[in-house]
């Protein structure tokens, strides 16, 4: 098979000569590239120059999560057998990552080599900003670009009120593109076809956020099941079961995932302090370098709460993340782990000083 054959079969998915050039060894010994579209329970739909093959991941299998095979792995497979059998994976260039539900510290990979991270915010509930930075966090860890989608934006026919809602997820996602979405009407959809035109998005949200009746919009057909949600809170079923990888007609690939009800950090201090900016700029200002943002004197941040230039929401939903991060992090970093508890007893120290100061002061 001609290298030309290949280009021409693969590259609606993302191939180029980047990966033509990490795929070259194995060229060489006869194996076929193919991109991961989907996978399930140690199989893996793989396309290929030959159409997409079904093969198995036995012999790519590591202990840790976040190295198994994903949706959107690039991946040498067999080009024949029964079964057929993936033989490795081309190194990452992104990777979305989430802690595990498990009490280990683990992290569990959502889609491989992502372009666009799309955080899909149904309108047809209260906003959630806290999970708005959340997801965000994530995105920016994995190396994507973010961009936050308001969907369902035909439920709010008030002009004004539609455009304040948008101010306030622009205010949780600075730097962030935000879009309103109809997709039941299409508005909105040509700004986001040309957002998403090149390279590989991800989709995701909550169940009931829109996602599969996004992804038929950007798709041009009903290649997603769509549930109705429930109008008492807006919520749906998981209509997405598994993580798929979707050619879109326009160019570039949209991999739809499942609803997610937890989203938890991994290692995400460098997405933490992009979704802050703000707050890590007015940190440089603090008098201390090493300023909690608590009740230290000369702190910047709190004073930028006290004049109302930082809303309060904003602080207190960093001061969680980071604390998450901090935790997960410790988990696996035994002296960070130390620090922590030698921070945690001298703030049980002082609080029970202060309490006792309080007490004989009263007494």
């Amino acid at each position: 098979m001609t290298s030309s054959t290949v280009f021409s079969a693969l590259a609606p998915y993302g191939w180029d000569e980047a990966w033509a050039d990490q795929f070259a060894p194995y060229d060489s010994e006869g194996l076929l590239p193919g991109r991961v579209v989907r996978v399930d329970r140690g199989q893996c739909d793989v396309v290929t120059a030959d159409g997409v093959v079904r093969a198995d991941t036995a012999f790519v299998t590591p202990h840790d999560p976040r190295r198994v095979v994903c949706t959107g792995d690039w991946v040498a497979v067999e080009p024949g057998g029964h079964p057929r059998y993936v033989r490795t994976c081309l190194p990452r260039r992104t990777a979305f990552v989430r802690s595990t539900s498990s009490k280990r510290s683990e992290g569990q990979i959502l889609a491989a080599n992502v372009d666009h991270a799309i955080v899909a915010v149904s309108l047809a509930t209260e906003l959630d900003l806290g999970r708005v930075e959340r997801f965000l966090a994530l995105a920016w860890e994995s190396g994507a670009q973010p961009l936050v989608v308001l969907t369902k934006a035909d439920l709010v026919p008030d002009p004004v009120a539609l455009s304040y809602l948008v101010q306030d997820v622009e205010t949780a996602a600075p730097g962030v593109p935000v879009l309103t979405v109809s997709a039941l009407h299409g508005e909105g959809l040509d700004v986001l076809v040309a957002l998403v035109s090149g390279g590989t998005s991800v989709l995701l949200g909550q169940s009931g956020a829109g996602k599969s009746t996004l992804a038929n919009a950007l798709v041009g057909e009903d290649v997603m099941d769509v549930q109705a949600t429930r109008d008492m809170d807006g919520k749906g079923r998981h209509t997405t079961t598994t993580r798929n990888l979707l050619a879109l007609p326009g160019g570039g690939v949209l991999i739809d995932t499942p609803g997610l009800r937890g989203v938890g950090l991994w290692d995400a201090g460098s997405g933490v302090g992009q979704v802050f900016s703000e707050i890590e700029e007015l940190a440089q200002r603090c008098r201390f370098h090493d300023c909690a943002h608590d009740s230290e004197p000369g702190c910047a941040v709190l004073a930028a709460v006290d004049s109302g230039e930082l809303p309060v929401r904003r602080l207190e939903s960093y001061r969680k993340l980071t604390r998450e991060n901090q935790w997960i992090v410790a988990k696996t970093d035994a002296r960070l782990r130390a620090e922590l508890r030698r921070d945690w007893k001298r703030k049980g120290a002082e609080g029970k000083a202060a309490m006792e100061f309080k007490r004989g002061r009263w007494s």
